[in-house]
């Protein structure tokens, strides 16, 4: 029983952290912030993690388990056309821009943001959380590069950099206008290119038409 109150009380502050952390900023964040968001007290703070960057590497790590698992779950993996994965992946990030701010943010772009020249382990450790969705999701660029673009001179990889890049970009016009609309158009956009790198632009306008 102890050892499951201690594995509770450590999920929580990891939870916490979560949401503090892209609500509030790293910086801003406090050890007491994250405690009180946790309901637990600083002492099993202290007993899991040594600091607050000790938390944040631990956070970032639970953050790509727990994403990793939520978008494999995913319906847009379903279709066997990778390029129907591909852009069901672009509405499915449309899809869940729901609740607060920081119930759809990214916490490993907001956290780099504030650490990449000062805390090196933290950048690192958001390097490798990105790059492993990136990776994931290459794989269905890559098929579909295939299918549908082979001679296309633009590489897998560097379209899944792209992707990222407008979710990044447009999370921080969403903290700035205070809602998930520029996102939403971002996406739509994003849509319209990969459709047209593909080749598909003309065969989704060809769709619509009745």
């Amino acid at each position: 029983m102890a050892g499951q109150t201690q594995h509770s009380s450590k999920t929580k502050l990891l939870i916490a952290a979560l949401n503090v952390i892209r609500a509030k900023g790293y910086a801003a964040t406090t050890v007491d912030d994250i405690c009180h968001a946790a309901a637990v007290t600083k002492g099993s703070f202290f007993h899991h993690f040594k600091s607050k960057d000790d938390l944040a590497l631990s956070a970032a790590a639970f953050w790509g388990d727990m994403t990793e698992g939520f978008f494999a779950s995913a319906p847009y993996h379903q279709p066997l056309d990778p390029l129907e994965r591909l852009l069901g992946y672009v509405d499915f990030r449309a899809e869940i821009l729901r609740g607060e701010l920081s119930d759809y943010t990214c916490l490993l772009g907001t956290l780099v943001q504030e650490t990449y020249a000062t805390h090196p382990d933290i950048r690192a450790a958001c390097d490798k959380g990105m790059s492993d969705h990136i990776a994931i999701l290459t794989r269905d660029i890559e098929a579909a590069k295939r299918l549908y673009a082979p001679n296309a001179p633009w590489s897998a990889e560097s379209v899944g950099f792209f992707i990222q890049s407008v979710l990044q970009g447009a999370f921080i016009f969403a903290k700035a206008k205070q809602g998930p609309d520029v996102v939403r158009e971002s996406l739509a956009h994003l849509r319209r290119y990969l459709e047209l790198i593909f080749g598909q632009s003309e065969n989704h306008e060809a769709r619509k038409t009745p």
